[in-house]
């Protein structure tokens, strides 16, 4: 754990929210974690609003030291294993997507929503507002068939927005992920 004093979060139904606007702008300098309120893309990282985590990069930060997370509502301490639990009512298949977040992050890149992109991350070399996200990723359960509808939505998805299409497969029990990367290409 960190000495310094940590970020406080409050948990508000699906999303975490730091209220207070430096410890905002520190989290998103850090690594463009979260979502400033009211604000598309920042044009600065400086944030003078709010920002906003999903539950995801919440519990990433959490177990890294990074944030104290609070109960909005009573102001009690939310611990990491209540956290993720209170995660896995909320999103399905939690758990596959969290392993694929860490391992994006841990790797360097900078990963964000991808849901305004049909997927459940995008993923930035450099950080949104600096570089475009090259890829987008889904997460699949190591048991579910992909059907070649699936392979032709995604690959339309994909290079309608100019991107590389990634299917992540976790597997939890092994502590390992395949990733499937498609690239298109006109003929």
């Amino acid at each position: 754990m960190r000495s310094e004093a940590r970020v406080k979060a409050y948990l508000v139904g699906d999303r975490l929210i730091v209220w207070d606007h430096r410890s905002g702008s520190e989290l998103y300098r850090k690594g463009f974690y979260g979502r400033p309120v009211s604000v598309g893309k920042p044009r600065s990282m400086d944030i003078d609003s709010p920002l906003i985590l999903d539950l995801v990069e919440g519990l990433y930060l959490l177990e890294e030291g990074e944030v104290e997370v609070y109960d909005q509502y009573t102001g009690r301490y939310v611990s990491v294993d209540e956290l993720r639990s209170h995660a896995r009512c909320r999103i399905e298949d939690f758990d596959l997507k969290y392993m694929v977040y860490r391992d994006l992050r841990r790797r360097g890149y900078i990963v964000a929503t991808g849901i305004k992109f049909g997927s459940d991350f995008a993923i930035y070399r450099y950080g949104p507002g600096i570089d475009h996200a090259p890829y987008l990723v889904q997460v699949k359960r190591g048991d579910h068939a992909i059907d070649p509808t699936d392979i032709v939505r995604a690959g339309r998805l994909a290079t309608a927005v100019r991107k590389s299409f990634i299917v992540a497969i976790p597997r939890i029990d092994e502590g390992k992920i395949s990733y499937l990367l498609f690239r298109w290409f006109k003929v």
